[in-house]
């Protein structure tokens, strides 16, 4: 029962019978304990439980269990404790190659958590660090281990590290199943290496696809200017028998902005709510409102805002505000979201900049200046875009 409702939508009710467990003395909860840290650990009050359940494993002597470990590892990693994962893994008295691959695993994981940039920036570094031990280790890698050093690629933009990857994959004979085979596609998608991406989707065979791959595929041609098709992919998929998701939606949407496809984009988004049903989220109006704007729609762009049931973010109203400042309305540009811009962001200097030519282009001369002495009183200042190449040695 207990590992039944820990892969459950109520991983919690595991939990309860777990006590229950421990309440009764000739029962021995050694193998529930482990399926309850295989729970979804995230959908539970992490912090309240699992020093917990650490501290009674220490108390009944099971530390030493490799494979409660494991689960420990991912636990933490779960919880967003990679200092305790990190600890748990280093006292091992043994390992194996799921708890490499769960340490590892476990930086990737923790990349997600919001930090400052620069320990954002270590945590890949990290990984790799991890499975430069593996080897010393002289434990093999498995596709799980793989799978999450072509993350650690992406998040770097590491298009040689990961065709390293590729190249120990192809020499020691690993199988490329689906999770595999999807993960060099988005790592090559990722880098800009499309046309690599391509090949390993087409050698994934059909039946085997699924959404993730899909989805990844559309989104890696989309995002490197393929969107007629990206379009025609998601076709592909849909014909195929695969029921998109709000992330496909999110791709092909992002495809319709792209390529300036305003009626393809109503239709898509159309389908999405009437035919699959699936609830528009922050990144499908926004979505919207961008292909709106690039086509200087304002008043479409400024409609969805308008009726759209949550609070834009900050992404949303400079993309409208951005439009506004190319293409210009008929109509006077609302003053209210320019100041939820600099509520919800008040420190970034962008802002006050791009508020200020907002309310000069609707001749609101008082407003701009206002707005650069709010600036200045808070010693803010434009920072100038930039961007980095990869150069060859």
């Amino acid at each position: 029962m207990i590992k039944e409702y820990s892969k459950s939508p109520t991983p919690l009710e595991s939990i309860r019978l777990h006590a229950q467990l421990q309440r009764t003395p000739i029962l021995d909860p050694i193998s529930s304990r482990t399926r309850l840290f295989s729970s979804r650990v995230d959908d539970a009050p992490c912090w309240q439980l699992a020093g917990r359940f650490h501290s009674s494993i220490l108390k009944t002597g099971f530390d030493s269990d490799r494979y409660i470990n494991n689960t420990l590892v991912r636990m933490y990693a779960a919880c967003g404790s990679i200092g305790f994962a990190r600890q748990v893994f280093d006292e091992m008295p043994e390992r194996d190659v799921v708890s490499w691959s769960s340490m590892i695993a476990a930086y990737v994981t923790w990349y997600g958590f919001p930090r400052s940039w620069e320990s954002l920036s270590n945590d890949p570094l990290k990984a790799l660090s991890v499975y430069l031990d593996m080897k010393k280790a002289n434990e093999k890698p498995n596709s799980v281990t793989l799978v999450s050093l072509l993350s650690v690629c992406i998040r770097l933009v590491n298009v040689k590290l990961g065709e390293s990857i590729h190249s120990y994959i192809l020499t020691n004979d690993i199988k490329l199943d689906v999770s595999l085979a999807t993960a060099l596609v988005e790592m090559y998608a990722t880098c800009g290496c499309i046309d690599k991406a391509s090949v390993i989707f087409n050698s994934i065979n059909e039946q085997n696809r699924n959404l993730q791959s899909w989805t990844i595929m559309i989104s890696g041609l989309a995002e490197n200017g393929r969107g007629e098709e990206a379009i025609s992919l998601f076709n592909e998929m849909e014909e195929s028998g695969v029921i998109p998701d709000a992330m496909s939606f999110s791709a092909i949407l992002s495809a319709c902005s792209h390529l300036g496809l305003v009626e393809k984009g109503r239709e898509y988004f159309d389908r999405m709510v009437n035919l699959y049903k699936i609830q528009p989220t922050m990144e499908h109006y926004g979505c919207m409102v961008d292909m709106f704007g690039r086509n200087g729609m304002i008043e479409d762009a400024y409609d969805v805002i308008r009726k759209m049931p949550m609070e834009p973010n900050s992404i949303m109203l400079r993309s409208l505000m951005s439009a506004y400042k190319n293409h210009g309305s008929r109509a006077g540009f609302d003053e209210d979201l320019i100041k939820l811009l600099l509520k919800i962001e008040p420190e970034v200097g962008a802002n006050y900049v791009l508020s200020a030519t907002i309310s000069s282009v609707s001749g609101y001369w008082s407003d701009v200046d206002e707005t650069r002495v709010a600036m200045k009183s808070k010693g803010l200042k434009k920072v100038p875009g930039c961007s980095w190449v990869e150069v060859k040695r």
